[in-house]
């Protein structure tokens, strides 16, 4: 797969998705972008080898910038890493050109057992991707029954998050969870075995935890905005994203900042504002057959692109977002 100015060929190991649909539609690729969910830096070569003069690798995780040892050289002070989560990325420079989020855990995170992402491999039941912080373990092992199951409808939209909960609670009661493994075996316990091509059991509950532990639907909530900050006249954000969730976030995110009404039965209408941004479409862009055949990750993915105006900033609206929220119980 090409690109326009892309000499670089998509490989096994990391393909930065909708890759080719991003640059197409953001042509011409110029000045200062930033690349929020640095990673394995995919979406960062492609920009420079495309016309970015200069790109800011943002990412939480500060072990990632170690593998990029081996080629960063080559574009000398045109690359930029800082770690920080994205949410931060309007402090590392004054104006940007264009914002690239890929939202959610990347396959080089899920592949590393040690992080505790998997539930196809086994290691410490940790998720965090900063490091730092409390472990999806401490979680489970500590939060209320109530807590555990809001947790998992709420972020995972696990409709047997009651019936997990308990279980947790039961098996933790004997001895407290560790390992990934461990809490799957659990899970599956509560759900019907899977269908071939069906998910696995625990996708719902693994990535909810995640959510939690990293508070990631807050911080994709305020990286948009963020971003609505930095970018300069014309300037081009672009977010690509993989379950409904977070896509209903990033397009109600659009649709209140392009000048036209929003809302839904879990939202309330807003009134008519100045666009922040042009949208040329609505609907988002999806990847070709080619690409899914090359990178199975890509069929659920969405890009979504918006150009920035010159109105003004307004507040982001959390519950105009859809941005799940936690019920506000006693229970700890």
């Amino acid at each position: 797969m090409t690109v326009k100015g892309v000499t670089q060929t998509l490989s096994a190991s990391h393909i930065p998705v909708l890759i080719s649909s991003l640059i197409s539609t953001a042509s011409p690729i110029s000045g200062t972008w930033i690349d929020g969910t640095f990673g394995a830096g995919g979406y960062t070569k492609y920009l420079l080898n495309a016309g970015a003069d200069r790109v800011i690798g943002i990412d939480r995780d500060p072990s990632v910038f170690d593998m990029s040892t081996d080629w960063k050289s080559e574009f000398g002070d045109r690359l930029r890493l800082v770690q920080d989560t994205f949410s931060n990325l309007d402090k590392t420079t004054e104006q940007a050109d264009g914002v690239v989020l890929d939202i959610g855990v990347s396959s080089m995170q899920i592949d590393q057992a040690e992080r505790g992402f998997s539930f196809q491999k086994d290691g410490p039941l940790d998720m965090r991707m900063s490091g730092a912080g409390s472990t999806a373990a401490h979680l489970i092992n500590s939060a209320s029954e109530e807590k555990i199951a809001d947790i998992l409808f709420y972020f995972g939209e696990e409709r047997a998050s009651r019936r997990i909960a308990k279980m947790i609670v039961e098996r933790r009661n004997e001895r407290p969870f560790e390992r990934t493994l461990d809490l799957v075996s659990v899970i599956q316990k509560c759900l019907p075995r899977s269908k071939p091509g069906q998910a696995h059991p625990a996708t719902r509950s693994f990535q909810a935890l995640r959510i939690a532990v990293n508070s990631e639907y807050n911080q994709l909530a305020e990286g948009l905005s963020a971003a609505e900050r930095v970018l300069c006249l014309g300037g081009v954000l672009a977010v690509v994203t993989f379950h409904s969730i977070e896509d209903r976030i990033v397009k109600r995110f659009f649709q209140s900042r392009s000048g036209s009404k929003a809302g839904s039965r879990y939202a309330p209408l807003v009134e008519d504002v100045d666009a922040q941004f042009i949208l040329k479409s609505r609907k988002p862009i999806r990847a070709s057959e080619e690409e899914i055949a090359l990178n199975p990750r890509s069929r659920s993915a969405k890009l979504r692109i918006g150009w920035r105006t010159s109105a003004g900033l307004t507040p982001i609206d959390v519950k105009t977002l859809g941005v799940p929220e936690l019920p506000n119980r006693i229970s700890p």
